[in-house]
Parts: C-alpha cells; structure tokens; sequence
C-alpha cells in the first residue's frame, strides 16, 4: 500500500502528523482497514473496495447506511460511527473512496471466547436496532438469480479447481435458490433497520460492552430473518458447528426485547440464501470479473471454498437444526 495515500488523508483531514506506517487490521473480506497513529490520536482508515464502488446504486446505498449510522447513535445503540469532515462522511483522494473511525481499543471475540452472556446482549442490541424504526409492509426483495452453469463452464480455463467444486455442488445451489425464493415471500411482511453484518468480527468488546463496527451495510431489511442469520454466525455456523447453548441464549434473549415472534422456522431456514450471493460475488473475484489484481483474487477463491463449506454443512443440519428451534419457540 502505497504511504503517500495515507500522508494526503491525514493532511486532507486534519489528523495531524504520521507517526511510523499504517498497519494493516485484518477481518474485512470486502473492503481494507488500516490503522494509523499520528500526533494527534489513533485511527482507523477503511479503504473502499475500487470494484464495489463501480457498482450501480452503490453511492445511493452508502448515503442510506450513513444516515442510518446516526439513527443508530442518536438512540444511543453502541456503535463507532464515522468521522465527518467537510460535511460528510465518505472521502476520496486520487479515486480512492475512504472513511475514517476514532481508533477503539477493543476486541473481537473468536468463537472459542463467545458465551452466552455475549449472545444475550448483542440478541438484545439486535432487538433494539429493529425496533428503531418498524413498519408491516412488504421488504421488496428481487429473486437471486444466479446462472451456475455460466460460471463452472467460465472457470474451467481461469480457475479449473473453482469450477468442480461448483459442479459437484451444483444441484444443491440451484435447489437452495429456487426454495430460498418461494420461502422468503411466505416470511411476514415486517420492514425494519437492519444491521446486515453484525456478526462476531464487527462487534469489539470494551470493559465487556459491546463496541459495532462496519456500517456501511445497514439498511432496511426483515427482522426475522436477520435475527435467524445473525443467531447462527454466533453460535458457531462460520466454523460449521453450532453450539445449541449460544442459539438458544441469542434468539430467546432477542425475542424478550423485541415482543411477538410470529415466524415459521423453516420459512426462515430456506430464507437464508445470503451466502449464495455471497459465493457468487467470490466465484467473481476468482475469474477476475469483481477483481483488481491477484491477491484479491486469491482472496475471492479462498473464500469459494470456505463458503461451499458452510453451504454443504447447513445442508446437513438442516433436520437438527429445525427440530431444536420448534422446541425453543
């Protein structure tokens, strides 16, 4: 990374003088942070994705996060907004898009540290976000529609071992999307603020409290299925095991703040189809489609894999899954 960019953030914000090189922070799959102290305090500095930002509508989705940031802080929900300088939030300097954080001196949690009490608190903060801001209306929401055949038969050439890993998996994504589309439009009609990556890595611990980070995804979305994903990221679904004790503390600790739960489970279950656009978005940076050099690319391969790894493995949980959640509620 080049440090010169870094000299002309500081010097166009105002963060006074570098002190030594930035530091890259690991965690972002999408986008990169860097810290960097300088004489006048720490900070954090998120690099826009260049491939993310020539999407169509991104600018208009990144304005909606951005005042949906100040909702969250002005009902006092713990969370590390962005600085603004020169009236507004987002940045740029030679074509790169940025933001910048005051540093936070916390931690995440990896799953091994993750306890109930943790599951109980952020189910809670969840709860509050939704309930900010609630309507009974129809979250609009197109069909994932996504052409496997045209991506195992692209990646023969460009990444050989991308292309038979989706060819052995191919009926079950295309059975996934096709049931994830009919069950999303059974799911009731509730529109809230929704969070949209507030998994265990973007929540940092001070002094026990929870700290969130990585807003840009906010937006408006349906609780109950947040509350279904984000149940399952912190009770272990990201390391395909799921630790019942932590499901059951999250989703019962969120309902007692949030009021009625009038879901069905396993509408919710075939719902869940994020993660095949998220494999999607990854086959691309593989075959160089949403991709600006090789690292990324190993990146976007990286995660093919691990992605099909939780796809495959909440396959084979499904029966378990759903007994234990019918039992809860």
């Amino acid at each position: 990374m080049d440090n010169h960019l870094f000299d002309k953030i500081c010097d166009y914000c105002k963060l006074g003088l570098p002190v030594g090189k930035p530091k890259s922070i690991s965690g972002g799959y999408m986008h990169k942070m860097f810290r960097i102290k300088t004489s006048s305090g720490d900070y954090a500095v998120k690099l826009l994705n260049p491939a993310v930002m020539m999407r169509e509508a991104v600018m208009d989705n990144f304005m909606l996060a951005e005042n949906l940031e100040t909702k969250l802080q002005l009902a006092d929900i713990p969370v590390v907004p962005s600085l603004e300088f020169y009236g507004k939030k987002m940045q740029c300097i030679d074509n790169q898009y940025f933001y910048v954080f005051d540093w936070i001196n916390g931690k995440s949690l990896n799953q091994k540290r993750i306890k109930k009490e943790h599951c109980e608190t952020v189910g809670k903060v969840l709860a509050r976000i939704h309930k900010l801001e609630c309507s009974e209306e129809y979250a609009e929401k197109s069909d994932v529609v996504i052409d496997w055949d045209f991506y195992i038969e692209k990646a023969k050439d460009i990444c050989p071992k991308v292309s038979k890993l989706l060819s052995a998996n191919k009926e079950l994504l295309y059975k996934s999307m096709s049931k994830g589309n009919l069950a999303y439009k059974r799911i009731p009609k509730t529109v809230c603020v929704s969070n949209g990556d507030m998994d265990s890595k973007n929540v940092l611990w001070v002094d026990n409290k929870p700290q969130i980070i990585d807003l840009e995804c906010l937006n408006y979305g349906n609780p109950f299925t947040e509350l279904f994903q984000l149940s399952l990221c912190w009770c272990g679904y990201e390391q395909c095991r799921i630790n019942y004790d932590l499901l059951d503390a999250f989703i019962k600790s969120y309902i007692a703040e949030y009021g009625d739960f009038n879901a069905d489970w396993e509408d919710l279950y075939y719902s869940n189809i994020g993660r095949l656009e998220w494999l999607e978005y990854n086959v691309k940076r593989a075959l160089f489609i949403e991709c600006n050099d090789k690292a990324e690319q190993k990146l976007g391969i990286d995660q093919v894999k691990e992605t099909m790894k939780h796809i495959v493995f909440y396959e084979n949980e499904k029966d378990k899954l759903l007994s234990y959640l019918k039992s809860i509620v």
